[in-house]
């Protein structure tokens, strides 16, 4: 895997960028909430926001890169029913709507994977590829 795919501090930030996400535009991802889910859409919006962003600075300490890491693949596994609400919903989009809702299925994995393999370099005490223990 490429130095980068694995990089702790590339992935808090695409973890803290998708946490803002979630407060500056919260109707875009109100419509991906699992009808089943209790409660309202927008209280599930920021709460996964809100967990994402302390994924993101847990991931960025040393002393709790490791465990942030593993939750962080938790997390990738968690949300991937909002991925297929997302397909489900948008399979009579225009066509490169329907690409991106079916395309973040399989994006999944390789998610899981890097938040595995952070989690991994952080409890061999190996450094980060970034230079970050």
């Amino acid at each position: 895997m490429p130095t980068t795919a694995r990089s702790p501090l590339l992935l808090a930030g695409l973890m803290a960028g998708a946490g803002v996400l979630h407060f500056a535009a919260p109707k875009a991802f109100d419509g991906l909430v699992p009808r089943a889910l209790p409660g309202r859409p927008r209280t599930w919006t920021y709460a996964s926001g809100a967990v994402e962003a302390a994924l993101a600075a847990g991931l960025l300490h040393p002393r709790t890169r490791r465990p942030a890491a593993l939750v962080t693949a938790a997390f990738f596994v968690g949300v991937l029913p909002a991925n297929v609400q997302m397909a489900v919903d948008w399979r009579h989009r225009p066509a490169p709507m329907r690409a991106i809702a079916f395309a973040r299925l399989p994006a999944q994995l390789p998610l899981v994977l890097w938040a595995r393999n952070v989690a991994r370099a952080a409890g061999e005490g190996r450094p980060a590829p970034d230079g970050q223990r």
